[in-house]
């Protein structure tokens, strides 16, 4: 109960920095520009274009500021948090769920909040932890969870994309 406590207060802590930043940067605030982790149709191209090149159909693509599999590890929780709260509160406040649900309540509720556990372990033990940091061209660990800085060669090769945006602007000396 108190890492729930702890990964709700988290979770909400998230919600409040995310609005406030919006707010405090209205007018720079775009939902769908490159700097925006929402779903767009490109995230779509990309993940075909990157089976492409895991099948050897295609050179690996390069992307904007946040990848398709970023913007994946970004909205996964919150669908796992909400499973996790809900399935949580029922099975926290026993007394308040039998007043007003069935006895089966329960058995869904726990069936529910031990998978979406188990699915978020295997997820970040599987493709997360792949993906960003035992890659083969950054293992053992991608550094820059750490720093905040890539190489510009890295920085070229993985996100083209961005760089191409900041060569054309001239902003990618500010980096």
């Amino acid at each position: 109960r108190a890492a729930a406590v702890v990964m709700m207060g988290i979770f909400v802590a998230h919600i409040i920095y995310i609005l406030v930043h919006i707010a405090r940067n209205w007018a720079k605030f775009e939902l769908f520009g490159p700097y925006s982790l929402m779903p767009n149709w490109q995230d779509g191209r990309d993940f075909v274009a990157m089976f492409k090149w895991f099948i050897g159909r295609a050179p690996r693509p390069t992307f904007d500021h946040w990848t398709y599999q970023q913007k994946v590890d970004y909205w996964a929780p919150f669908w796992g948090i909400a499973m996790l709260a809900a399935t949580g509160a029922v099975l926290w406040f026993k007394s308040l769920t039998a007043a007003y649900l069935p006895g089966w309540t329960f058995n869904i509720a726990t069936s529910l909040h031990g998978e979406e556990a188990l699915l978020a372990a295997v997820y970040l033990f599987t493709e997360h932890y792949f993906s960003n940091h035992w890659r083969p061209d950054k293992f053992p660990l991608d550094i820059v969870i750490f720093t905040g800085r890539m190489p510009l060669e890295e920085f070229k090769r993985e996100y083209g994309v961005e760089y191409r945006r900041l060569m054309e602007t001239g902003e990618l000396h500010k980096y």
